[in-house]
């Protein structure tokens, strides 16, 4: 069964009165949390655009650059987000079930956050009350500040970006040991571990944007340390 058939069954559950909330948390294992990785970048990102106050055709552009959607299934895909968007739950509600979905895997929730960032920003615009959101489902998720701030550090252009921000390390850290978290920030992108992670496979496209900005940052701390 595809993703997007998966996703169906989760629609017509919710066709029958559930709450996408509950539909949630049947989503915890895998294949099914593939499912509820989609569904939750959809929801929060339909709350999301409550933020800024409107859903800009970017938006469901950049939506649509990471995750495939065949035309038959664009209208499951287009009720979920209506779904979310006029729900009475509250943003807070879907992000808490969706830290308990991913408790146990904390690089699953910095992929989510990232797809996130990625909506937010296809409008060329970071809003103050898209800041306020992010910020708020990241601590939900249980991302500290730091973490919360290298995430932005790679999406949202503030000048040019801080490339200790961007890995999450500190100017005064040994060249070895920004290496070692260069590399394991690297290894995390590769599709073969994200998709062990439960993360459908369109999802991988989320880790494009992460590998250029840390490889960037380590290119430009390597040229700042040998001037």
């Amino acid at each position: 069964m595809s993703l997007w058939s998966r996703i169906a069954d989760a629609v017509s559950a919710l066709a029958q009165g559930e709450s996408l909330a509950t539909v949630f948390d049947r989503l915890r294992t895998p294949p099914e949390r593939s499912v509820g990785f989609t569904i939750a970048v959809i929801a929060l990102g339909a709350k999301m655009a409550k933020a800024d106050g409107h859903v800009t055709r970017d938006e469901v552009a950049a939506f649509r650059e990471v995750f495939t959607i065949p035309p038959a299934e664009e209208g499951n895909a287009a009720r979920v987000f209506n779904l979310a968007r006029q729900d009475v739950a509250g943003f807070e509600e879907y992000a808490a079930r969706i830290a308990r979905m991913f408790r146990n895997d904390r690089q699953a929730i910095c992929d989510l956050m990232e797809g996130l960032f990625f909506i937010a920003m296809a409008d060329g615009a970071y809003h103050p009350g898209e800041d306020a959101f992010l910020s708020r489902v990241a601590e939900i998720f249980g991302l500290s500040p730091r973490q919360f701030t290298t995430l932005r550090a790679r999406f949202v252009p503030d000048a040019a970006p801080d490339p200790y921000t961007v890995l999450g390390v500190d100017p005064d850290d040994d060249l070895d040991r920004i290496r070692k978290v260069w590399r394991n920030e690297v290894r995390e992108c590769h599709p073969d571990r994200m998709q062990a992670r439960g993360v459908p496979e369109e999802a991988v496209k989320l880790a494009e944007k992460r590998l250029i900005a840390i490889n960037a940052a380590w290119e430009r701390i390597l040229a700042d340390r040998a001037a």
